[in-house]
Order: structure tokens, then C-alpha cells, then sequence
């Protein structure tokens, strides 16, 4: 359909749908009296990705008097047109602006400041291009205000508009919700899993406080007595990585998928099942690289150091990655999930001046605290992975919103699909 011809919409400029377009600006920092005031202050980095995060700062009545700053009224669109452009939100409260900020009051004879909102959202992104490759960092106000929008001139329609897409935002807004909750309930159970363990009935020991007879002290802490502080090297078979020669295309592009840093994004998610790179079988044969079998644990010990995952089927790896075979002593999830809890311990001692790396010595003294029992590593490993399923769907279900709101505003937002009168609850399906 073309978009000049949708019926009961208008092209004009975004200026044309405002009252007026204020700056902003910073008191001056080292003046006392213009802070700690009862108006919050905001910047772009008080930006968050459904409005404004927590204040941070507030200013006085002298500080307003006495700078550049403005304070836009609530309901009105707060738009970040300097560091961080592109930043929009829809003011909670009375709110004083820096200068990155532009405060845009709406003729709301005219256009719905929440219909506005979503508009906006769709063309800051064209507002962006315009300044790219010039020595411009943000949006010029005269590029804002003469900006060409299309939109319905019934505000009824509007306000449906509106409301499909704010139904959407507050499931994506839901479901982000459950997903810091449910990192949060993972982060405390892997605490205490790898500090207690399980019993055989499923349920986590007592604490040392409760039962100091049931652990034992180690050079990393207390741990269940039951429990051993062993080198992982004598628990599982540490594999090794490398990189054919580039300089021989027949090693390259070939049967082998190959783990390498390239690789990083698909890693900390518990399985990788592809690679980027693959190498081919003549690779494998004129270098020291491995093919391990399915199931092995591997853990980046270069940039992104720390990510780790298990494949899901026969993977070779690059020397920038470590990896475990698990056998009788050692259960590879259990592996997997205690060099997740140790990430940041990774992290800590990598060590580089423009690569960050551990060195291989490192891992050959590297010792690990879990149950002798093979069943108990089971145990907790089930727990987590658990956990990880719930994080699993929620993740996969948020990235389907946010797909199905890009869709939405694509078609809402243009014209091209009326609004109907039960849109909103496809939303909810």
C-alpha cells in the first residue's frame, strides 16, 4: 500500500505538532545552594529503556533560577538529543533537564503526547542519520522540528495507536521483570549450592551456623565435609585448542565446527551447538587441533573471559578456549555451572595490556571444591538447570515481543494496517 494514499492521515512537520521545544542545561556543580532540592535533575545517562531510571540528583529553586536548566511539566516528552541520542521518554513528574536533554510539549488539540511517544521512537532512528559523518553529535532542534511525520489526524485513532503499543511495552516490561527475578533466585541458589550441596532427600544441608559438624575448612573456605578440594585436572581430562594455518584455505570452511572468540556471544547460555568458523578434517590433521567429542565443557580464557558452555556435539576449539571431558568423577553440568559461579574470579586474575588472558600454568594448579558422590553434582546440577530453563523461555518469549512490537510499529505507525477494535488482544496472546 502506499503510504500517500492512507486514508485519514496527514503529512506535516514534527514542529508543526508542538506547542514549544525547550533545552536544557547544568547548575553550576560547585554552588551548593542550587543543589539537593526537591526537583529531580536528569541526563541521558538517567535514561533507561522504558523511561527514566532512579534520580540521581536534584536541584533547588535558586539552581533553576540560577542556569540554563528547564523543568518540563509532567506528561510532556523528554528527548535525548546530545550524549546518548535517541533516548525518549515521557515525563513522570516534573522533571529539570540537562543539556542533553530537549523537553517537547505537544498541541494536544492536535496529536496524543503518548501517540507522539511511539512516533518518535520511529523516526529518531531517520533524525540519527542525518548528522552522521559531520563533527554534529546529536540532533539539531531544526532537524527535529522540520522533520516530515505522517500521522491520523483522528486523535481517537491515536489514542488506539497508543494503547496497542504501550499494552505491548508493559508484557516486554512484565516479562524483564521475571527475568531479573529469576537471575536473582539463580545467583542465590548457586551460592548456596556450591557452599552446601544437597542431601539425599533434595533439600540443601544446614547452614554452618546450624550444623558445623556437617563441613569441613579448605584453603577457599568451608565447604561439606563430604565434599573434596581436588586439582580439576584429576577429576576431568582438560583438552587442548589450536588454530590451523590460515595460509592453507583446505584447512578452512570445512566439516569441524571450531569454538573460537568469534563464538563469545553464543557462550554463558549452557550449550553451543554452532560455531562461526568451522575447519576442515585435513585441519585437524596438520595441526595440534583436537576434535572432542560432544558434551565437553569449554571456558574462554581470553577476551571474554570466563564464558563458558557445553556442546552438543563433536566441536574442536581454538587455544583460547579450555576444555573439560567428564567421566565417572566429575559431571560435566556441574562443571559447567561451577565455572559460571567462579566467572568473576576469571575475570579478576586475567591479566594482559591489550588482551586479557590466563595463562595456561594457571589452569593445570586450578583446584575445585564438589561432592565425591557424582550423584549429589547431579543433584545441584538439575537445580540449576531448572532455572535456566525458566530463563530459557522467558528470554526466547521477550525476544518475540520485541519483534512483535517492531512489527506492530511498522504497521500501526504508517497507516498500513488498520487499527481494529480487538488489536489489543492479540497483544495478550
Amino acid at each position: 500500500m502506499n503510504e500517500q494514499a492512507v486514508s485519514g492521515w496527514r503529512s506535516s512537520s514534527f514542529g508543526s505538532l508542538c506547542l514549544r521545544i525547550v533545552n536544557g542545561g547544568t547548575p553550576e556543580t560547585g554552588n551548593p545552594a542550587y543543589w539537593n532540592g526537591e526537583t529531580p535533575w536528569i541526563t541521558g545517562a538517567d535514561f533507561i529503556a522504558n523511561g527514566i531510571g532512579e534520580f540521581r540528583r536534584f536541584v533547588s529553586d535558586a539552581g533553576i533560577r540560577g542556569s540554563a536548566t528547564s523543568v518540563v511539566k509532567q506528561g510532556n516528552l523528554l528527548v535525548v538529543t546530545r550524549t546518548g541520542v535517541g533516548k525518549l521518554a515521557i515525563a513522570p513528574c516534573d522533571i529539570a533537564i540537562s543539556q542533553d536533554i530537549s523537553g517537547v510539549y505537544i498541541n494536544t488539540d492536535r496529536a496524543e503526547t503518548s501517540f507522539v511517544y511511539y512516533l518518535l521512537l520511529r523516526e529518531l532512528d531517520e533524525l540519527k542519520k542525518l548528522n552522521q559523518g559531520t563533527s554534529i553529535n546529536g540532533i539539531i532542534r531544526s532537524d527535529l522540528e522540520e522533520h516530515i511525520v505522517r500521522f491520523p489526524v483522528s486523535k481517537s485513532t491515536q489514542r488506539k495507536i497508543a494503547e496497542i503499543l504501550c499494552g505491548i511495552d508493559k508484557v516486554i516490561e512484565k516479562t524483564e521483570a521475571l527475568i531479573t527475578k529469576y537471575q536473582q533466585i539463580k545467583a542465590g541458589l548457586m551460592h548456596d549450592l556450591f557452599n552446601r550441596g544437597v542431601l539425599p532427600n533434595g533439600q540443601l544441608r544446614p547452614t554452618r551456623e546450624q550444623a558445623p559438624e556437617l563441613y569441613q575448612e579448605t584453603a577457599i573456605g568451608w565447604v561439606p565435609r563430604d565434599w573434596q578440594y581436588e586439582f580439576l585436572d584429576r577429576l576431568a581430562t582438560r583438552g587442548s585448542g589450536h588454530t590451523p594455518n590460515k595460509d592453507h584455505p583446505e584447512y578452512w570452511n570445512g566439516g569441524v565446527k571450531w569454538v573460537s572468540l568469534a563464538d563469545s556471544y553464543r557462550l554463558d547460555q549452557l550449550y553451543i551447538s554452532d560455531t562461526d568458523l568451522k575447519i576442515s578434517y585435513k585441519g585437524i590433521q596438520n595441526s595440534s587441533a583436537v576434535l572432542h567429542s560432544a558434551g565437553i565443557v569449554v571456558l574462554s580464557r581470553d577476551a571474554g573471559v570466563g564464558k563458558s558452555a557445553i556442546t552438543t556435539e563433536p566441536m574442536a576449539v581454538s587455544q583460547h578456549f579450555m576444555c573439560w571431558k567428564c567421566d565417572k568423577k566429575m559431571n560435566n553440568y556441574f562443571l559447567y555451572y561451577w565455572l559460571q559461579f567462579h566467572k568473576r574470579s576469571f575475570e579478576n586474575i586475567a591479566m594482559g595490556s591489550t588482551i586479557l588472558t590466563i595463562g595456561l600454568p594457571y589452569f593445570k594448579r586450578l583446584k575445585i571444591a564438589c561432592p565425591i558422590d557424582v550423584s549429589e553434582q547431579t543433584a545441584i546440577a538439575e537445580k540449576l538447570k531448572y532455572i535456566d530453563s525458566k530463563l530459557f523461555s522467558l528470554r526466547y518469549e521477550l525476544s518475540k515481543k520485541k519483534q512483535q512490537k517492531i512489527g506492530l510499529m511498522q504497521d500501526l505507525l504508517t497507516g498500513k494496517v488498520p487499527v481494529k477494535d480487538n488489536a489489543l488482544e492479540a497483544v495478550d496472546a
